[in-house]
This record gives structure tokens, C-alpha cells and sequence, in this order.
């Protein structure tokens, strides 16, 4: 009995053991299908694509960046067999002590994985991983070592490309591309070893809108490694899609203009057209050609030349460089003193140089006057009654209420805070509020007397040139402004909804006439400070402003928007070191803002001294 119970207990057992075994191999060929796909690793070619970018055109449709075809050197080190680094070398044109250092680069560049359980480091290299060995090599280039390649089994070639500026404008604004760091790669598997990421200006905003779409394409491949067909005739294959184009709001002519006007000088140019907020130009100078900085070798050679030269040819300053206002700031002052109604628009206040320095004219008998004489007393009266309304009877704390308010109205305004634009490195500026001088003199320390300054844009005041564009915008506005920005449109989808909003500031459209017709005076009008900004064809609305500078020479500002009626362009000029804002920046604002109404230029004798005058601001390396 015994040994019959045995018999059936050891059937049973080799039957459970079948099924478990057939289930189990049932499971790894039916159901669960990485057991396939492990399969089709052995024998298939998993090869990424990646598109071009996509191209940007200007506002007229002219082509401003594009791409140019290059070709990497690939290697992937588990397919190498046997490399015979005398010979690869002679292909290559490098020694053989290069052929090893650069594979030696490459592993080192991958950096070290830390593993915290078990305290060992082990490389992020792998060697089943495609690496380029030799990047942007020209056709001639890869011609010449492709033809023998098949001596040097795990190294091929892959296409790819780089980008071409056609005009050499805009550097500051278009931006450059280079390596994906690793990080970079494990963050977004877009990415792969040698591809390339936007650093810097639109290319570096739009990145995922520029890049594209990569493909996949399988290969079944022989035991040499060589490709021999696609995988299931391409079924599983997906096409690199390019991204439909970019079309700027900049005006690639007017950016070419305005970089010729500030060649030699340092300042900027910013234009905006008021009804739309988009960028018509902006002019950082000094300037580079964008071609500098395409690809590993002219980065590796020239960026080291730009971020040394003193005059800071990469510095954006129309985003990052913040710069007191001087007295264009006291058109907004005007505004808020009125929307507050502590003045009317015919408010009259005598030009007291006692209390505040300035130049000889009639006193100011309302707003429009005393912005055409740009009256300092007069704006120091203005300021004070909005700072000190008497809303508390202890003068301290009457300040910090009326400090606050007008902190407020100048943030509606896009001041103190950084503007939602689609570049890049903005600055915000400095709009003082009773904390920040809390900190600096106490608090109930301080009153109006102790920030005057502020009235005429000098004192703690720092604006961004975007920003001062901006308020010129504002006033052809009458109150409201779409923040600046340089997309008009993503294929044809238009622009971020963002850029389809208007943003209001907390002053009525109807305390904008005062100011509007006091910027027609300064410019045609006698006694006007912007005579060097009048147009014969157009009446243009501007404010000069001179910014003190204890480091040198006065800084010129200017800002305008033309036509006074149904206004197209609205514009900010900053020269450093160039004296009052009539001298310089106002004909340069005239002769962009005739260069983009009427496609020329009447004042060639303007013109001519503009472009020849080098300012003693600019250095020599």
C-alpha cells in the first residue's frame, strides 16, 4: 500500500511541476511580451532620428534662422572590435595618444552614479550607448572617412545640423545653442549624448516648440552588426516630424538699422507696436554676429573672446541692465498724481530752484507744460502730494501710506517686477516701497523729504530699457499695454494666449490727454527739450530724460510713439555716458521711428554723424 501511495504522490508531483513549467512558458510567449522584446534586442537596431529645428522668420516672412547640414562621427564601444589606433588616427587625422584621450573624455564627461545602499560610485558611461567620437564635420569632412569606415566596425556616421543666421542681427535676442549636459539627458529623454539644447533668447524659451519630434526606426541587424532590413517592414517605425515655423515680431531690417545707429556705443534700443505689445526691434550694444556661436568649435573658441571683452557684448542690456530712469519718469508720476486728484491736469506750481535744481523756462501753468519744460520743482510738488496726503497726522506714518499707494500704481504700470516676456534673463528693476526703506533708515524714520529724489527718476529708481519701451507704449495706449514679446505666431497657431491680454493700469484713459499733448511739445513746440526727434511727415510724442552718472559722462534717454494719433511704434533709446537725452537718443529715435513708417531716412546728415561718432564709453580691448 505504502509503495503505491508513493507512486501516485510522485505522479502528481511531476504533473504539478509540468503545469507550473507550461504555464509559466505559456505566460512568457503569449502574455507577457518583454520576454519578445528582450528577444528583438538580440537581432533589431533601435535607431533614434532626431529633426532639424525648426526655422524663425521676421515679421515680413524674411528667413532668420535656418539650419545647415553637418555629420557626427559615431561610435558605440560593445561593437568595437580590435581598434587599431595607428590606422584610426591617420583616417581621422589625430595621433593616437588623441584617439585615446578623446575616448577617455567622453566616459569621464558621463560623470560617476553614487549608489547610497551599497556607498560604490560606478560610471554613468555605457557601453551599449551611442557616443559622438567627432562632431559638425562637413560633407568633404565625413566623405573622406566614411569610404573606409567598414575597417572600423561600432563607428558610422549620423546626419545632423546646425544653426545659420543669414543676417548677423539679433544675437540678444535669437540666442545660441550647445551640449546637453548629462543631467539634462536623465531629466528629458528627448536628449542624447552630443545633441544640442537652446542656451540662451528664443531659442532657449521655445526650446520644446523648436526642437520637433524625433522618430524611431528598427533594424534587424546580423551578427556583424551590420543593418540588413527594417524590422517588420517598418510597422513599428515613427517619422521625425520638424516643428512648424516660428514667426518673430521683430523686424529683421529695423534690428539691422538700429545695430548700425549703436555701432561703436553702449545703450540700447527697444520698439514695441503699442497695439500689440509685440517687439519690433531691440538692439543690444555692443552686438555680435549669432554666427560666433554655432557649433562646439566656434563656441569653444569664441565665447571665451566675448565674455572677456570689457565693453560686454553678451550682456542683454535691454533686459538685465537697470538704469535710473531721469525724467522720463515723470510721466508717470503726472498720471498717478491725477488719477489720485491731489493736481488737475491746469495745476500750476512755480519751477522753485531752491528746492530742487533746473534749467531756465516760464514756470509750468499744468501738466502738459511742465512735461514740455520737464520742470523738476514742479514734479517734486506733484510727488509730494501723492507721498504725503495727510491721511495721517504723524508725517512718518503719512509716508508710508502714500509711499505704498504709489508702489501700487507702479506695479499696474509693469515697474518693480519682471515683465512676462518670452526671452530669457529679464531684470525686474527697483520701485522702492516703505519696507525697503524701512531697512535702510528705520522705520517711521523716513518721509517724503528723505526719497525726493524719486519725483525725477533719479534716487533708488532702476528700470530695464523693456520696461521704459513699455511705458511709452502705455501712454499711446491711454492706460493699458499686451506684454512685450517677440512670437507673433507658432505655425499658425498666433502667439501664447498670455500675449492676447490686455493688462490695465490703475490710471483712467482720460487723465492721458495732459500728458500725450505735453509729449507732442516736447518735440514741436519751442521750449521743448526733443526737438531732435521732429519728423515732417508724422507727429511724434516723445519725453528726454538725462540720467546723472557718478561714474562719468550723464547717460541719454529718450522715449517716443508715433503717430500722436493711431500710434505704430513706441520706443526707448539709452546711450550711456552721451549727455543729456536731446543730444543722442532723440534723433536715433527719430530715425528708427521714420525708418519703420516710411521705409527711410530724410536726415542723411543725422544719420551720417550717428553712425561714424564713436562715444568715449567704448574701450578698446
Amino acid at each position: 500500500m505504502k509503495l503505491e501511495n508513493r507512486k501516485y504522490i510522485i505522479i502528481l508531483f511531476i504533473l504539478i511541476v509540468g503545469v507550473l513549467y507550461s504555464s509559466r512558458l505559456f505566460y512568457m510567449q503569449v502574455i507577457d511580451d518583454t520576454w519578445v522584446l528582450r528577444a528583438q534586442e538580440i537581432a533589431e537596431k533601435r535607431k533614434e532620428i532626431l529633426p532639424p529645428r525648426a526655422v524663425v522668420f521676421d515679421r515680413n516672412g524674411r528667413k532668420i534662422v535656418s539650419n545647415k547640414t553637418y555629420y557626427n562621427l559615431m561610435f558605440i564601444e560593445d561593437n568595437i572590435t580590435q581598434l587599431d589606433t595607428v590606422a584610426f588616427g591617420k583616417l581621422i587625422n589625430w595621433k593616437p595618444l588623441e584617439v585615446r584621450e578623446r575616448f577617455k573624455e567622453i566616459k569621464e564627461g558621463e560623470g560617476v552614479y553614487f549608489n547610497k545602499s551599497n556607498g560604490k560610485k560606478t560610471s554613468n558611461y555605457q557601453t551599449q550607448r551611442a557616443y559622438p567620437f567627432l562632431k559638425e564635420l562637413t560633407l568633404d569632412e565625413i566623405t573622406t572617412i566614411a569610404l573606409h569606415l567598414d575597417n572600423f566596425p561600432g563607428f558610422y556616421e549620423e546626419v545632423t545640423s546646425m544653426r545659420s543666421y543669414p543676417y548677423s542681427n539679433g544675437a540678444n535676442i535669437l540666442g545660441y545653442l550647445n551640449e546637453v549636459s548629462r543631467e539634462e539627458i536623465e531629466e528629458d529623454r528627448f536628449y542624447r549624448p552630443g545633441g544640442n539644447i537652446g542656451r540662451s533668447g528664443i531659442e532657449r524659451f521655445y526650446e520644446k516648440e523648436l526642437r520637433g519630434r524625433k522618430g524611431i526606426k528598427y533594424v534587424v541587424t546580423s551578427a556583424m552588426n551590420n543593418a540588413i532590413e527594417s524590422y517588420a517592414n517598418g510597422k513599428y517605425d515613427t517619422i521625425a516630424k520638424q516643428s512648424p515655423g516660428l514667426t518673430l515680431s521683430m523686424d529683421i531690417t529695423l534690428q539691422a538699422y538700429g545695430e548700425l545707429l549703436m555701432q561703436n556705443k553702449k545703450g540700447c534700443i527697444v520698439a514695441i507696436e503699442p497695439k500689440t505689445g509685440e517687439i519690433l526691434t531691440m538692439v543690444s550694444a555692443p552686438t555680435f554676429d549669432p554666427n560666433l556661436l554655432v557649433g562646439r568649435k566656434n563656441i569653444n573658441l569664441n565665447y571665451p573672446k566675448l565674455s572677456k571683452d570689457i565693453n560686454k557684448p553678451l550682456f542683454p542690456r535691454p533686459l538685465q541692465a537697470e538704469y535710473p530712469p531721469g525724467s522720463i519718469f515723470k510721466l508717470v508720476q503726472a498720471l498717478i498724481a491725477m488719477q489720485e486728484g491731489v493736481i488737475r491736469s491746469t495745476s500750476g506750481f512755480p519751477c522753485n530752484k531752491s528746492v530742487v535744481g533746473c534749467h531756465d523756462h516760464p514756470n509750468a501753468a499744468g501738466v502738459a507744460q511742465a512735461v514740455q519744460y520737464s520742470c523738476n520743482p514742479y514734479f517734486y510738488a506733484v510727488v509730494k502730494k501723492i507721498i504725503q496726503q495727510q491721511k495721517k497726522r504723524n508725517n512718518f506714518a503719512d509716508a508710508e501710506i502714500g509711499l505704498n499707494l504709489w508702489h501700487k500704481y507702479m506695479n499696474s504700470f509693469g515697474l518693480g517686477n519682471k515683465l512676462d516676456t518670452d526671452i530669457s534673463g529679464q531684470r525686474p528693476g527697483l520701485i522702492p516701497n516703505s519696507k525697503y526703506y524701512d531697512r535702510i533708515y528705520g522705520h517711521n524714520q523716513w518721509a517724503f523729504s528723505t526719497i525726493r529724489s524719486i519725483s525725477i527718476g533719479q534716487g533708488e529708481i532702476k528700470l530695464t530699457p523693456l520696461q521704459m519701451a513699455n511705458i511709452a507704449a502705455i501712454i499711446a495706449n491711454k492706460g493699458w499695454y499686451i506684454t512685450p514679446h517677440f512670437v507673433k505666431s507658432i505655425g499658425k497657431k498666433g502667439p501664447l494666449p498670455i500675449y492676447l491680454k490686455r493688462n490695465q493700469t490703475m490710471v483712467d484713459a482720460v487723465h492721458f490727454s495732459s500728458v500725450i499733448e505735453g509729449m507732442r511739445r516736447v518735440i514741436n513746440e519751442p521750449g521743448g527739450t526733443g526737438s531732435a526727434a521732429r519728423l515732417e511727415e508724422v507727429v511724434v510724442c516723445g519725453k528726454t530724460g538725462t540720467v546723472q552718472n557718478s561714474q562719468g559722462q550723464d547717460h541719454s534717454v529718450f522715449i517716443a510713439f508715433a503717430p500722436m494719433d493711431n500710434p505704430k511704434i513706441a520706443l526707448a533709446i539709452f546711450v550711456e555716458n552721451a549727455g543729456a537725452g536731446g543730444a543722442w537718443a532723440a534723433p536715433i529715435a527719430s530715425l528708427i521711428i521714420e525708418k519703420y513708417l516710411f521705409n527711410k531716412v530724410t536726415n542723411k546728415d543725422s544719420e551720417k554723424l550717428i553712425i561714424e561718432t564713436t562715444l568715449s564709453n567704448i574701450r578698446r580691448p
